[in-house]
């Protein structure tokens, strides 16, 4: 299935302010109007000179401009916030039903645009900033790009029901780290890894989280983020929840994020990790 084409650039300009957080959007959308609305104040045409014509003719098309696109800027703009708010609600209700679901089955339901959606919300909840860039298609192209701090990291998305993600889809995303100066990376998929595949990645700086661990690092993750915002039953509201207590470094006292073994006995395994990582090197088992 590919992706729906670009028609316009009025779709393109609405895409990118969906995008971002809905207030970005709202803002964009008011100091578009005021930037443009300014710009198309009627211009006068006393005592022109026939030298002059040319540089009126010039602003009278700007202005003409500015006057169409002070309305449709902030159209297109206050669209966009209202797309990117149904799209937060969206990925809250995927994470929610694939958190409450019995098995990995649930993953193999959603379309690949949802797929997406529920990935870049998993690495929110694990404290990354996460930007949709849209890959070039379903199976094709860097979907997400992740940044914590000053690194970033780049995300495929593989939303393959019948198939195993071979090595040539691991290769690519490693050359494309390379390329834009990438800390590390991720190839995520509802299904399975080859041998090949994971026999590439070992060793380099490209996880590979297949749909049962993907599924379970949802699951964990929500369950953390419901017990911190519950107070503990009997103590008061003002009490530190225990879920704090369990996701706080043994060492430093700074949060914790959830990571993946990438080698030794426990590869591929899911462990809370410092979030000063590499200063402090803390660690928790994850329930």
């Amino acid at each position: 299935m590919a992706r729906k084409g670009k028609s316009s650039p009025l779709e393109v300009m609405l895409d990118l302010v969906a995008m971002l957080p809905w207030w970005a959007g709202v803002v964009l959308g008011v100091a578009g109007y005021l930037l443009l609305h300014r710009l198309a104040t009627p211009i006068s045409v006393t005592g022109v000179q026939p030298g002059q014509v040319a540089g009126l003719m010039q602003q009278a098309v700007i202005k003409g401009l500015a006057t169409a696109g002070q309305y449709i800027v902030p159209i297109i703009c206050f669209a966009g916030a209202a797309l990117s708010a149904w799209r937060r609600k969206q990925r809250q209700s995927l994470v929610s039903d694939v958190a409450q679901a019995q098995s990995v089955d649930a993953l193999d339901r959603m379309s690949w645009r949802e797929f997406e959606l529920l990935v870049g919300e998993a690495f929110r909840l694990q404290g990354f900033r996460v930007s949709e860039t849209g890959g070039g298609g379903p199976d094709g192209g860097v979907d997400l790009t992740l940044t914590k701090g000053t690194e970033k990291f780049l995300v495929q998305c593989k939303q393959w029901k019948a198939f195993k993600v071979g090595v040539d889809v691991v290769r690519e995303l490693y050359g494309v780290m390379a390329a834009r100066g990438a800390t590390g990376g991720f190839v995520v998929t509802s299904g399975r890894f080859t041998a090949e595949a994971k026999a590439f990645a070992e060793g380099r700086n490209v996880q590979l989280v297949d749909g049962p661990k993907l599924f379970s690092m949802i699951k964990q993750a929500k369950q953390s983020m419901s017990a911190a915002v519950k107070p503990p039953e009997n103590k008061p509201a003002i009490a530190q929840p225990a879920a704090a207590v369990e996701t706080a470094c043994p060492q430093c006292g700074a949060g914790m994020v959830m990571r993946t073994a990438r080698k030794g006995a426990n590869a591929g395994g899911i462990f809370w990790g410092c979030s000063n990582f590499p200063s402090c090197r803390g660690v928790r088992q994850a329930s």
